[in-house]
Order: structure tokens, then C-alpha cells, then sequence
């Protein structure tokens, strides 16, 4: 796949202040690229400069294999953006509010345009009504449809969900399931992280200006605790138990969980390794009574990397 979205050495300096350092990123066509990173890492100065908002000190952009800066109105016309902060006409009706933009696009057919857009925003009943009498969540919806009133190529989406209420979290994660599906182009920031995981195939994890780390997400989460973590629930922690466990060539940790001292927590790298702990257990006299697994999640792997726990 070929990248449409390429950053070389790209870096935004206020005074003294480096935003973003020296980035370095690809996404490929069709993908769903997921950037994180704590609050005042970069994300949105960064994006800012990727659809052409703000010019980068030095370094450059390129979409479609172009640079941004040579032929920024052709390309301005191939990107939707929605931006973290929401500015909208509060006076203009849905309708007419996408109908302003679609004349700045010169878009064709533009009535049914807008009427499939809201259908596909689950907005049409309230196409008639002010932007001002509208919800969060459907002034959301509204700045999507915007964006994409001129089918562009790449979906740009800063905090998509910000302030939405968990039913607002879905209906956004539908949206942007749909355009997936339609084969565009994501490259979207969020603090959900539970979201990212679930849409995103990529992702990369800004710190302090600095791309930290970038990769297909099964990688992404790897890299903060490989294999998976096993809970064991005993009649009885015996102390002979955890130093055979320990002993285990495969087993990289065990520790008594704090809050019930009958449930062992043991770091392990693979699922598989279930049959063989469960027999060492047995074999020193213990009894289970529950096992249960959790595999390493992005939030994971974000806290880890954010506090350089992983190189």
C-alpha cells in the first residue's frame, strides 16, 4: 500500500517551545491510524499542520505522495477535518449549513448530497432545525457530515468523541466504522482509548513533541507486556506455590493480588502456558478454584510508554 499521508522531519516550534520534533510517519491508503498521547503531547498541532492549518517551522507534509505546501488548494480538496474545537453557524438550519459548504466545494447534485449525508448522520427529521437547539452529540454528527460533503479521500477527526455521552461515543464509532467500510483514509486523535482499540488498525503514541512509538496495533500492545497476565484463585496461597511458579523458565512474574490474598497474579508469555501452571500449582499442593485472563490493552501499553517504560 502506497502512503497518502507521509510527515518528513516535521517539527513546530513557538519561541523556545517545540511542539512536535522531528516526525516521522506513513499511512497507508485505506488505513485507520490512531494518534495518541497526553494532553499537550502535540496531537492537534500536529494534525493542524497536516491539513494545512498551521505551517510547520521546518520539515514538510505530503499527500498523495505531493507536498502540502506546493499544492495545498488541489489537495485541501481530497481531506475533511473536524476539528476539537466546534465552530458553527447556530442560526443556520442543518441544511443550510451543509449547503454552505457544499457551494464552497462546488459540489454537485448538492441537495441529494446533504440529504444522504444527514440520512447516514441519523439527522434527517431534524434537517429543519437550528444548529443552535442542537445536542453535542448532533452537532458532532454535523461537523462529520461536513467534512465529508465533498467525499474526500482522507478523514482528518480531532477528538471525534470529546464531552459525548457513551450513546454519543457509539453513534460516532458507527460513523466512522461506515467510512472505513467505504474504504477512506482515518487519521483521527482520542483520548478514549478504549475507542482507538477498537476502530484503529495503527496507531502512534506522541510524547512531549516526540513520535515515541508507532505500529500495528497487536504490536503497539505487545510491546508494553508481552503474553498475558493469568489471575489464579486459590483455596490457599501457599508460600512454596509462588517460589515453585517462580522457578518456571517461561513465568516473567507472580505477586499475590493486594486487595485478596487467595488470587495470584502471574505474568506469563503465552496463554498456553495455562496446562503447565496449573500443574505446578497441583503438584505443590494448591487447589484452584477460578483462572481467568487479561491480555495486555492499549491502555496498557499507552501508560507504559508515556512514562518511558518502553524502548
Amino acid at each position: 500500500m502506497s502512503a497518502v499521508i507521509e510527515t518528513k522531519n516535521l517539527t513546530k516550534i513557538y519561541g523556545e517551545f517545540h511542539a512536535v520534533k522531528n516526525l516521522n510517519l506513513k499511512v497507508s491508503e485505506g488505513e485507520v491510524f490512531g494518534f495518541l498521547g497526553p494532553n499537550g503531547a502535540g496531537k492537534t498541532t500536529t494534525i493542524s499542520m497536516l491539513t494545512g492549518i498551521l505551517h510547520p517551522t521546518k520539515g514538510s507534509v505530503h499527500l498523495f505522495g505531493e507536498n502540502l505546501s506546493d499544492d495545498y488548494f488541489n489537495l485541501k480538496r481530497r481531506i475533511g477535518v473536524v476539528s476539537e474545537q466546534q465552530y458553527m453557524y447556530n442560526k443556520m438550519t442543518a441544511c443550510e449549513y451543509l449547503s454552505f459548504f457544499a457551494d464552497l466545494y462546488r459540489v454537485k447534485n448538492k441537495k441529494r448530497k446533504i440529504n444522504e449525508l444527514l440520512k447516514f448522520v441519523e439527522l434527517y427529521k431534524y434537517k429543519d432545525k437550528k444548529l443552535g437547539e442542537y445536542s453535542k452529540g448532533m452537532r458532532q454528527k454535523i461537523s462529520i457530515s461536513r467534512s465529508l460533503v465533498h467525499d474526500p479521500d482522507i478523514l482528518f477527526l480531532d477528538e471525534p468523541a470529546y464531552g459525548l455521552d457513551p450513546a454519543g461515543v457509539k453513534e460516532v464509532r458507527d460513523i466512522i466504522f461506515k467510512e472505513k467500510d467505504n474504504g477512506k483514509t482515518i487519521f483521527m486523535s482520542s483520548h478514549i482509548l478504549s475507542e482507538v482499540e477498537k476502530i484503529c488498525n495503527y496507531a502512534g503514541i506522541i510524547d512531549k513533541g516526540v513520535l515515541v512509538k508507532k505500529g500495528a496495533m497487536d504490536q503497539l500492545k505487545k510491546a508494553s507486556s508481552p503474553g498475558c497476565e493469568l489471575e489464579i484463585e486459590l483455596v490457599e496461597v501457599k508460600k512454596k506455590i509462588i517460589e515453585s511458579l517462580k522457578k518456571l523458565p517461561f513465568v516473567v512474574d507472580v505477586e499475590v493480588v493486594k486487595n485478596n490474598k487467595n488470587i495470584l497474579r502471574i505474568k506469563a508469555p503465552d496463554e498456553k502456558n495455562r496446562a503447565e501452571i496449573s500443574g505446578c500449582i497441583f503438584e505443590n499442593g494448591g487447589a484452584i478454584t477460578g483462572m481467568s485472563t487479561k491480555k495486555a490493552t492499549l491502555e496498557d501499553a499507552f501508560v507504559e510508554i508515556t512514562r518511558g517504560e518502553v524502548k
